[in-house]
């Protein structure tokens, strides 16, 4: 990995706080856009919710899954979503989604986490793919160029009407702009449905957590890999993450706790009422050994994003835009 930097990104010089970047889960409005949540006084485990900051008016005109990646000359910031609308929208349902759903991606730029462009969609992935869900960004600084993942149903070119029966895996492709990519390729197949896969770099290891949804499967886990590229002795540290606490889990996200250096690992519930993040923490990523965490304060129906550290200078003019600006 000497020459990719770490998924997810690093730490900024200076980070002191923590935004949160995130849909809210709403079967009676229209909250399937970005939302923003931001750390109270640098704590990761308790949380205000600014509000939205940024609807997709394309494709399914929902943007759900959200993930950040910061440019590393500091000239801003890309965001990728899920191009689905569960509330509102098609309501086909989760089946036929997987088959014929949005086979692209819905991008955005901010140059300061406050103006934010209009989103673009791109088609990511391959006409035998049935959907692009849940995808994420890393720079990769040898190639100088983003790698982006997401989970895609792949069928048949003889079965264009996806008809038979599949399963997701995690498909991977370059950009350098979030405009165009490059040919998708094939990151991880198990042979089992894999979903919400997320990665993060520590110590020269690549550590990934994915859900496998197949019924009877590992649920959610973790894996550990040399290279973000690469599936190649990929090696499962550990099965089920969180099923004993909470039950159905998904979505996971990975950061570091940016004056302590412990990690958290959210894992968003959603077979209860109360659906939304847990929290796990660990002093070592490699070992796959989770604890639960004190209990995330944080408003109910918060769902799958990602958490950024963020330089007190970034949250001030988040706060300046979002709360005093209101």
């Amino acid at each position: 990995m000497s020459s990719t930097d770490a998924p997810v990104g690093g730490l900024p010089a200076g980070a002191s706080g923590y935004l949160l970047v995130h849909f809210v889960e709403d079967p009676r409005g229209h909250e399937e856009r970005i939302w923003y949540s931001l750390a109270r006084d640098g704590d990761p485990t308790r949380w205000e919710r600014l509000g939205p900051v940024l609807e997709s008016h394309l494709g399914t005109t929902g943007m759900r899954d959200p993930h950040i990646v910061r440019v590393p000359d500091g000239s801003g910031f890309y965001l990728v979503a899920t191009d689905l609308r569960v509330f509102g929208g098609d309501d086909a349902g989760w089946d036929a989604w997987t088959r014929h759903g949005s086979r692209s991606l819905v991008c955005a730029f901010s140059p300061d986490l406050v103006t934010w462009s209009e989103p673009w969609l791109v088609p990511v992935a391959p006409p035998e793919a049935g959907m692009a869900w849940a995808p994420e960004a890393f720079w990769d600084a040898g190639a100088e160029r983003f790698v982006v993942t997401w989970s895609s149903t792949l069928y048949s070119p003889d079965d264009p009407g996806h008809t038979a029966e599949s399963y997701a895996r995690l498909l991977m492709a370059t950009t350098r702009d979030f405009r165009e990519f490059s040919a998708p390729e094939v990151l991880l197949d198990t042979g089992r449905t894999t979903i919400d896969t997320t990665m993060v770099a520590d110590s020269g290891r690549v550590y990934r957590f994915h859900k496998d949804n197949s019924p009877g499967g590992r649920g959610l886990y973790q894996d550990e890999v040399s290279d973000p590229q690469s599936s190649d002795g990929a090696r499962v540290l550990t099965e089920h993450i969180g099923a004993e606490l909470w039950g159905d889990v998904e979505g996971p996200l990975v950061f570091r706790d940016v004056v302590s250096g412990r990690w958290y690992l959210w894992v968003d519930q959603y077979g209860d009422r109360g659906q939304g993040y847990r929290a796990l923490v660990t002093d070592d990523l490699g070992s796959g050994r989770w604890e639960r965490a004190a209990d995330v304060d944080l408003p109910g129906a918060t769902k799958h994003g990602v958490v950024l550290p963020i330089t007190a200078a970034e949250e001030a003019r988040i706060r300046a835009a979002l709360v005093e600006g209101a």
